[in-house]
């Protein structure tokens, strides 16, 4: 990682590649050290908000994207000229990002009017109700883009020029209103018609604070809008499982919020708000990072979906599973030389091919390559290997040399939420790290929906053997 020094320094670029689902999966040393600096893993979302919205547009347009780019990395400014390139889905359909002439300079700390005027972005940026006040906090226009606090935009139009405070309940405030607008910012309160809490900000507007010319009211809600829809009342109708749930009417509402924690703690990490006393900034770091796991686990319930969708298929095309083995190797390569691991690949490219979907089978060796790296012994080799199965038949086997899977474990650790990782024993099902539990189990269904299996075994010598065996090409 690059020095905290007060000069610029300048290399000639950053490469990294992304998925379809904006995840970094590959990235060299400065890109990789600003993703992690982030609260981002590798692979894992794009943590780099000013990246993230580059190829989040050039991938929607399907069109090059060049422009400057800056972002900030602890105390400093990282700046460049960022190519972003979509790919097509034959390739992966996510994106190949290039910054040129990446450059790290120090970052001045920010005046406290610098600093009032990014917390005034994010409470608008998080607000769902907006309004515009006269002198008299009294209401002009107000808009809402909350389901629940349409009864309250309903309420100030049929009322204009009324006191904003007359339409809600503030909660341990019962003096007069209104109130001076400093007393105020930063109350709580309630409204007809919806069941949040609500955080009251107004920011003055006008050349003089003492007296503005109005105000911008926000209303920012203190916990995500869950909507469920209500159970069929037909008896014979289907069950919804619970991931069903989470994953079509939960994940949509609950990244959002996610993000939003994530944004704010890596702007507190980030120190960009004004100074921060380290043990604080290594909190906010804490939480930037549990978000970003959170948003992992969000990723799992939709692919858990998917897989467990009726007639769930995959396409098929000729894999090289040696091909697939470097590529898993090369993108986990920061997390291992973390851990002082070793990755060996091994077997000829053009040897084993297999016909499945290569994205899914990347995504199976992701799982089980990051897997050999969690649980086993620091300072360790897992062996990647691709050979010849059988007639007809090809595999790829990941090796490590952890304590191994029992018999007992091993007719566990393919079920759906099994963490067995999370013991004390050394299984591998979740993660130490308290992951969904469902990796192994999605990686089985998408290894049968390709005509496949996915086993697990005892390795020569101990640990634990994964061997995903294919149809030849």
């Amino acid at each position: 990682m690059m020095n905290m020094v007060d000069r610029t320094d300048t290399l000639v670029g950053a490469y990294g590649l992304t998925d379809a689902r904006d995840r970094l999966l590959s990235a060299d040393a400065a890109l990789a050290d600003l993703q992690e600096r982030c609260g981002g893993d590798l692979p894992g979302m794009l943590a780099i908000p000013e990246l993230l919205a580059l190829v989040r547009q050039a991938r929607a347009l399907g069109l090059r994207i060049a422009r400057g780019f800056s972002a900030f990395d602890g105390d400093a400014e990282i700046s460049g000229f960022a190519r972003i390139h979509p790919l097509t889905e034959d390739d992966g359909g996510g994106c190949e990002v290039l910054v040129e002439n990446w450059q790290r300079s120090p970052l001045a700390p920010p005046s406290a009017r610098e600093f009032a005027e990014r917390l005034d972005a994010i409470d608008r940026a998080t607000a769902e109700v907006s309004a515009r006040l006269d002198a008299r906090q009294r209401l002009q226009v107000l808009s809402a883009r909350a389901s629940d606090a349409a009864g309250l935009e309903e309420a100030a139009a049929a009322a204009p020029g009324t006191v904003w405070s007359e339409l809600v309940d503030l909660i341990d405030i019962t003096h007069h209103q209104p109130l001076h607008w400093r007393l105020l910012d930063g109350a709580a309160c309630r409204f007809e018609g919806s069941e949040r809490r609500w955080r009251v900000r107004l920011i003055a507007l006008g050349t003089d604070p003492q007296n503005p010319s109005g105000f911008e009211l926000l209303l920012i809600a203190e916990e995500p809008l869950a909507e469920i829809a209500p159970a069929s009342a037909d008896p014979d109708a289907p069950e919804t499982s619970p991931a069903r749930l989470v994953g079509t009417a939960l994940t949509p509402l609950l990244r959002q919020p996610v993000a939003r924690i994530i944004a704010n703690a890596e702007t507190m990490r980030a120190r960009l708000a004004g100074p921060l006393r380290d043990e604080y900034s290594e909190y906010a770091g804490t939480i930037a990072s549990a978000g970003q796991h959170l948003a992992a686990m969000l990723d799992d319930l939709a692919d858990l979906e998917v897989v467990e969708t009726p007639g769930f298929s995959t396409a098929r095309e000729p894999v090289d599973l040696a091909d697939a083995a470097s590529r898993a190797a090369g993108i986990l390569g920061v997390r291992a030389h973390n851990r002082d691991t070793q990755l060996v690949v091994e077997g000829e490219r053009g040897t084993a091919i297999a016909s499945a979907e290569f994205r899914r089978v990347l995504q199976i060796l992701i799982n089980l390559v990051g897997n050999a790296v969690a649980y086993a012994p620091a300072a360790s080799t897992v062996t990647i290997n691709a050979s010849v199965a059988s007639e007809g038949r090809v595999a790829v086997t990941v090796a490590d040399e952890g304590p191994g899977v029992s018999p007992e474990q091993a007719e566990r650790i393919f079920d759906k939420f099994e963490r067995l990782g999370r013991d004390s024993d050394g299984g591998k099902g979740g993660g130490k790290d308290g992951g969904s539990g469902l990796g192994l189990y999605i990686s089985r269904r998408l290894a049968e929906a390709m005509e496949g299996r996915l086993t697990v075994g005892s390795a020569p010598g101990g640990g634990a053997l994964f061997t995903l065996e294919l149809p030849a090409a």
